[in-house]
């Protein structure tokens, strides 16, 4: 996500922003990161159940931004299907847990089948029914499938510190990568899928991760050190490894942003990328550990 080397081409006739080494209008970015901290801060302190709903909007709004891009570039994806079943899949994890999830998931995909077979009729076969198909179903598992674990947190035990260890761990793995790439990024890690994302970066990364997921799991969590030397290296890997994903996708679609909501960031998707395998990890790592 900000494993970014110093390579950022300037164009002469570009309007004149005040823009980071990684392309980005820092200001703007900076701005809008820390109204998003301090929202959340605020939320997991006086009303942390709230968090179920902030995920479930914010990525009714991604999906919408994922669907948008995709049907540009000439992808059929049901719609309604995808929303509707993005909440039902989100909500279901309070009461039922990943059990309601899962039966939530598989469902959704039942519906995206037939949906998809009788949109043009019975009179008409679907064109390119396995592609859209499959795009779909990939939309369904990336967004609301691995967001429902983030929302899933808060209502375990010290939910709310859970919730805190997840934005904090990639937020530091984020600033550990954008600080070295930037001051030390010389070695592209993956050129052909995201050029600006180095090796000196993804250090930056592990060592700024994993302080952070120590740091929270001794004095939020009240957990051992080394629960925190497990959940670092392995969220920073995950948190990385998302944000490729979503550069392939918009490689693939031809666009640099999923959205534009967000100044100094694009789109809300193009904040979550590094979240989303984040969040199942901290869910699954934190359960099996606490």
């Amino acid at each position: 996500m900000a494993t970014e080397s110093t390579e950022s081409p300037e164009t002469p006739d570009a309007p004149k922003t005040t823009k980071s080494r990684a392309g980005r209008n820092l200001p703007a970015a900076l701005a809008v990161g820390f109204s998003l901290g301090i929202s959340i801060i605020l939320i997991l302190i006086f009303a942390p159940k709230i968090w179920y709903g902030v995920v479930a909007v914010a990525f009714a709004v991604a999906t919408w931004e994922v669907f948008k891009r995709l049907r540009d570039g000439g992808y059929q994806i049901a719609f309604w299907p995808l929303v509707i079943g993005g909440q039902v899949i989100i909500w279901s994890g309070w009461p039922w847990g990943p059990t309601g999830v899962l039966t939530a998931f598989v469902a959704t995909v039942l519906v995206l089948m037939v949906w998809m077979l009788l949109a043009q009729g019975i009179h008409h076969a679907p064109e390119n029914y396995l592609r859209n198909l499959a795009a779909s179903v990939f939309i369904l598992a990336w967004l609301p499938l691995l967001a429902s674990f983030g929302a899933q947190l808060v209502v375990q035990d010290h939910g709310a510190a859970r919730v805190a260890t997840l934005m904090v761990v990639v937020v530091c793995s984020d600033v550990g990568g954008y600080g070295f790439g930037v001051l030390f990024g010389k070695h592209p890690m993956a050129p052909a899928i995201s050029p600006k994302k180095s090796w000196e970066g993804l250090v930056g990364s592990f060592l700024v991760g994993t302080g952070g997921a120590v740091c929270c799991g001794v004095f939020l969590l009240d957990a051992h050190w080394w629960v925190g030397m497990i959940l670092g290296p392995v969220l920073v890997v995950c948190a990385t490894l998302g944000d490729l994903v979503e550069s392939q996708v918009k490689r693939d679609l031809g666009i640099k942003d999923m959205g534009t909501l967000l100044p100094g960031h694009g789109g809300i998707m193009d904040r979550l990328d590094s979240l989303l395998p984040s969040a199942f990890i901290v869910w699954a790592v934190l359960t099996a550990l606490l």
